[in-house]
This record gives C-alpha cells, sequence and structure tokens, in this order.
C-alpha cells in the first residue's frame, strides 16, 4: 500500500493512504460489526448492541462527507436499521447509545434527509434522556449484573458519557424541546463538579445515592485504582467538555476542556501516545493506550479552533504531534493485510480485556483527527 513514508507533511498523501485502506477494509469486514483486532489482525464480529458498533459506519459515513463516493454511503446505509433492532428486543444498550447513533442514524440524516435515520436518532436520544437520575442529575452508567463488577451500580455514572450528550443536545434543536437540552446540561455540571480534578485529571466512575444524588465514592474502573487517571477517560473529558462548549457557548465547558488538556499533555508520554494510565507505578512494563491519543488529538484541534489564536497552538501542535507519531508508529501501513490501522490500543486493562490490540474506535478518532486537519467542517460528535 504504501511507497514513501507517510506523515503530516504530506498531508494529501497521507488522506490518500488514508481512503486506500478504507476501502480495502470494506472488503475486509463485510457485514462485520468490528471491535477489536487481535495478533492476526483480523477484525471481529461483535453484537450490533455493543457501545462500539457506531464507529465503523462513522468512518464510513465521514468518508462519504469528505469524498461524495457512493461506494461509502452504501456500505454505511443500513447500520442504523441494525443497530435499532436492541430497542425491541432483549439487549444491552445502555448510556452509550451517543456513541452508536451519532455516527450513524444522525449523521446519515444530516447528510442526507433520510426520514427514518431521524427517526432512529430521536428514538436513541428518548432512550438515553430515561436514564437520567433527577435526584443526583446524572445519566445513569451500564445495566443490572452485566458483569460482576457492575453489581449495584445504580448510581454510577462514568466520564465516557460526555460523549452521547451530543446525541441530546441535537435532539433539543430538532424537536425545538429543550428538555433533552436540560438533561445535557445537568449531567455536564454533575461531570465537571465530580469528575474532574483539581489537577486535572479525570476519575472513571463516580458513585451517587440513587435515592438522594449524594456523591458517596469514586472507583478505579478501567484505570488503575481509585485516585489513578486512566487516560482514555482524559481524552473523553478533554473532547466531551469541548463539544459542550460549541453546542452552549458556555466558557465554563471550555475552561473544563483545556484544564484537562493541560493535565494530558504534561504527563504523556514522550512520543504523544499515553500509558493506559498516566499514574501507574511501573511505567516500563504497562502498555500504552492509541486509542486514547487518537480521541485527544482530535479533542485539542477543536479546543485548537476555540481558543484565541495566541492559545490555539498549543493544542494544534500537540494534536499534530500525536497524529504524527500514530502515523509513522502505531499504523499498519507495513501490514497490508491488517484489518485496522492503528495498533498498540488497551481497551480494560484492569479485567484483562483486549491488551495491545487494534479498536475501532482508535480508528475512527484517527480518521476524524486527519480529517479535521485536512479541514472537514462538519462534525459527528
Amino acid at each position: 500500500m504504501m511507497e514513501k513514508a507517510l506523515s503530516l507533511s504530506d498531508l494529501d498523501g497521507l488522506w490518500a493512504a488514508i481512503e486506500a485502506k478504507i476501502d480495502q477494509m470494506i472488503n475486509q469486514i463485510g457485514r462485520k460489526i468490528p471491535h477489536v483486532a487481535k495478533e492476526d489482525g483480523i477484525y471481529d464480529d461483535t453484537k450490533s448492541d455493543a457501545w462500539t458498533s457506531g464507529f465503523w459506519p462513522g468512518i464510513l459515513w465521514l468518508m462519504y462527507d469528505i469524498t461524495g463516493k457512493e461506494h461509502y454511503k452504501t456500505a454505511a446505509w443500513n447500520r442504523d436499521l441494525q443497530i435499532e433492532e436492541n430497542f425491541i428486543r432483549a439487549s444491552n444498550l445502555h448510556h452509550d447509545v451517543g456513541f452508536q447513533f451519532l455516527p450513524t442514524a444522525v449523521i446519515k440524516y444530516k447528510l442526507t434527509g433520510d426520514a427514518d435515520a431521524r427517526r432512529i436518532g430521536l428514538e436513541a436520544a428518548n432512550f438515553l434522556a430515561g436514564r437520567f437520575n433527577l435526584a443526583g442529575r446524572f445519566i445513569r452508567a451500564w445495566n443490572n449484573g452485566v458483569r460482576a463488577w457492575q453489581e449495584g451500580n445504580t448510581g454510577w455514572s462514568i466520564i465516557d458519557c460526555m460523549m452521547n450528550l451530543p446525541l441530546l443536545m441535537w435532539a433539543a434543536e430538532e424537536l425545538q424541546d429543550p428538555r433533552f437540552k436540560h438533561i445535557a446540561l445537568a449531567h455536564a455540571e454533575t461531570a465537571m463538579a465530580n469528575f474532574i480534578r483539581e489537577d486535572g485529571s479525570v476519575r472513571h466512575i463516580c458513585c451517587f445515592d440513587p435515592e438522594t444524588g449524594k456523591f458517596t465514592q469514586e472507583l478505579g474502573g478501567q484505570g488503575d485504582s481509585p485516585g489513578s487517571a486512566w487516560s482514555r477517560g482524559t481524552a473523553w473529558a478533554l473532547y466531551g467538555f469541548s463539544v459542550m462548549y460549541r453546542l452552549t457557548g458556555q466558557t465554563r465547558y471550555l475552561d473544563a476542556a483545556k484544564r484537562v488538556a493541560h493535565f494530558f499533555i504534561a504527563n504523556v508520554e514522550k512520543d504523544g501516545v499515553p500509558l493506559w494510565d498516566f499514574r501507574v507505578k511501573d511505567r516500563q512494563a504497562e502498555p500504552r493506550d492509541s486509542s486514547a491519543a487518537a480521541i485527544a488529538a482530535s479533542g485539542m484541534i477543536d479546543i485548537s479552533k476555540q481558543v484565541p489564536p495566541s492559545e490555539a497552538g498549543l493544542y494544534l501542535r500537540e494534536a499534530k504531534r500525536i497524529v504524527e507519531t500514530l502515523t509513522c508508529q502505531y499504523a499498519t501501513w507495513h501490514l497490508p493485510e491488517h484489518e485496522a490501522i492503528l495498533l498498540q490500543g488497551t481497551g480494560n486493562k484492569p479485567h484483562d480485556l483486549n491488551v495491545n490490540v487494534s479498536l475501532i474506535y482508535g480508528d475512527y478518532y484517527y480518521v476524524e483527527a486527519v480529517a479535521k486537519l485536512k479541514g472537514w467542517k462538519n462534525s459527528i460528535f
């Protein structure tokens, strides 16, 4: 696939390589719902209710938006219907419907005007709004008894959910109904007050009394321990609060995004790709998380567009540094049969799930970040 080294210095050449890679992935992935590609380089076929089921379609819709090429739209078209089926059968849909339906139904509707996609997107927004805990002003995480470590989680909320709030903001605008916006704002305020520490590090799980709404404790979750700093959670926070600033104009959200971004920049590894947790004890022996790097890069590109010109360079330089490292050191250009783009992602290290693998959300946010650097004006999240 690659005759010369790819680099941001030749952005058109890099984009051409990405387009060729995604065309290849269309043939390789087919109708699969990809989540993880392990040592063999072959993406799995996960369930349609998995939280990651929207990212491959999201890549396809992004490519269609930028190129106008019909084969991307054709490959993405029915993916929202595939996920929607989980609303009428027993499934594990939960707080992550934003991750699933923003890159499928909502962007499909925005780009094509498809009425059924609009209906599905609004159905997902209603579902997400129904998870709001009024006493605690947060959107509840996960469902009952999915795994042993999630038992008794009726009062749990997680930082990842910041990325689902744009679904509610879209529904509020689409229906001219502020109820959805009020829920999104309430959750964002709770997250800002409870998830972001003074130093800009981020908690993964905050526990509240579901009856009173009182904060009770933090849990390490997918981070190393309570008090640690899970790098992907850090990336979700800086990106999510940046999005909420874009959608509301409330400067406190931008300030929160900047504070978390500063923590990320100050603590990341020298090449810009973080370990899976910033506060692990033995840094030499721990895996990286390329997905956290890609998410953070895309979020910092957004921040660079929202701050004064005198500040923008800090975030844009860091985003470009990360993307350059991912392009030159973590991508699969030298592995033409590999079905993913990025290597060295970490899914859930505490539970030894998907460590040092390729992750479809890492691929999505990498492509998104390069698209933004190339001048893509739209947004999915």
